[in-house]
């Protein structure tokens, strides 16, 4: 084929950086319409009867939606987990989708790490005693934290992100590390540095056996509500719990109910079932857990590293090119 590659139709359900807008509006017609904001939600709807390529995140892509879109042939989604599309019916259709897998691993692990380390030591509760003005004295044994060097981690879930927040465990502050997967890893092949310091657990094993349990799992049907009221009697006492994958891996009643009633210590959270988190959700003022809104890649780096990989995808695709990280339907 010859020629200058023929203009596509092209809808931006999530506001980029105006770099990433100015590639995609240099070789295709762009509608740029977030269907969160009422006013543009119109020009959504109306963009979708002849959109060939989407890009955007965070936003439900459900069977109704696709079905108002008979041109979509690529959808490139600015995030890493892929739960909020119709898996199903594009792959029956043959909708490519596109995702950012690896740019925001190390970011995603310094958050993760990030909470268990407020959770243990309390900092976010100890940071508004000064604030509000409460720090009259040295702090008391009611107020202390708990150490997290030499602390074992289990961690479920090992992909990117799981070990680079095993490396920041095990190299970092001396933290024997335990880890779930349904495969074992090749430490002395694909993670030396890790050798002695890593050791692969049956789920059950790791729940009982570490002192703070990171969930770094893909939603997925096996993984859905995997952390229930077994799983969270299984921890031992004192132990922390912490969720930096997505919410619905999560039970939030067993959760609520191991915090209130069992044993567990705390819990840092960075994702929840619901989004933005309701304002009548217990979790939200419970005293033993350290909320965060889904902040895992929100670093101004990271984000733009995100948007541009997702517009190169896209751009890729729509040249009919190799996308450089498309989303492989058998994996789910």
């Amino acid at each position: 084929m010859t020629g200058q590659p023929s203009r596509k139709k092209v809808l931006v359900f999530r506001e980029l950086p105006p770099d990433q807008l100015a590639r995609l509006q240099s070789q295709h017609d762009v509608t740029v319409a977030n269907p969160r904001v009422p006013e543009q939600l119109a020009a959504f709807n109306a963009a979708l009867a002849t959109a060939e390529g989407m890009i955007g995140s965070s936003y439900p892509i459900n069977e109704s939606l696709l079905a108002k879109a008979p041109q979509l042939k690529v959808i490139s989604s600015v995030s890493v987990g892929v739960d909020n599309y119709a898996l199903a019916e594009l792959a029956a259709r043959g909708i490519l989708l596109c995702h950012t897998p690896g740019v925001l691993t190390e970011t995603t692990a310094d958050t993760i790490f990030s909470l268990i380390m407020a959770t243990s030591r309390r900092l976010v509760e100890l940071a508004n005693l000064v604030r509000e003005g409460r720090w009259t004295r040295n702090i008391g044994e009611e107020l202390f934290g708990w150490d997290v060097h030499g602390k074992t981690l289990g961690i479920l879930g090992f992909g990117r992100i799981g070990q680079a927040v095993a490396r920041r465990a095990a190299l970092g502050f001396g933290m024997p590390v335990l880890y779930h997967k349904r495969s074992p890893i090749d430490l002395a092949k694909e993670l030396p540095e890790l050798l002695g310091k890593v050791t692969h657990a049956p789920l059950d094993e790791l729940l009982q056996r570490a002192d703070i349990v990171a969930v770094v799992l893909p939603l997925s049907s096996e993984t859905r509500g995997l952390m229930g009221e077994r799983e969270f009697g299984l921890m031992k006492p004192g132990a922390i719990f912490i969720n930096g994958a997505r919410g619905a891996v999560v039970q939030e009643s067993a959760l609520l109910h191991a915090l209130d009633h069992g044993t567990l210590r705390a819990a840092g959270l960075d994702v929840f079932a619901t989004e933005p988190l309701p304002l009548d959700s217990p979790l939200r003022t419970h005293p033993k857990v350290t909320a965060l809104p889904h902040i895992g890649s929100a670093t101004f780096e990271t984000r733009h590293a995100m948007a541009e990989l997702a517009t190169t995808n896209l751009l890729n695709a729509l040249a009919g090119k190799q996308p450089i990280s498309a989303f492989h339907f058998s994996t789910t």
